[in-house]
């Protein structure tokens, strides 16, 4: 099944962008679909290897930081192709 992923990445400490930017790095050299925006990150594919591959990289960027926060949103459908219709 395919899904949709928003991630917002929120460490809390001084340094916040260094290891947003390298979470982010990794998304994107990753075999799947993302996109960007000012306030998250969206990744799209096939539920059985995203969900262990992001699993994979949020305890990788966890371990860098001391406290971070991840809020993720997780939709039952590829919106990777998205366009408003007004």
């Amino acid at each position: 099944m395919k899904i949709s992923v928003e991630l917002t990445l929120s460490p809390l400490q001084a340094d916040f962008e260094t290891p947003i930017i390298n979470f982010i790095k990794r998304l994107r050299d990753s075999k799947f679909t993302v996109l960007e925006n000012p306030l998250s990150t969206q990744i799209y594919g096939d539920y059985d290897q995203l969900m262990p591959f992001l699993t994979q990289e949020i305890k990788r960027s966890f371990s860098e930081v001391d406290i971070s926060v991840l809020q993720m949103k997780v939709v039952k459908t590829d919106r990777s192709d998205y366009e408003p219709s007004f």
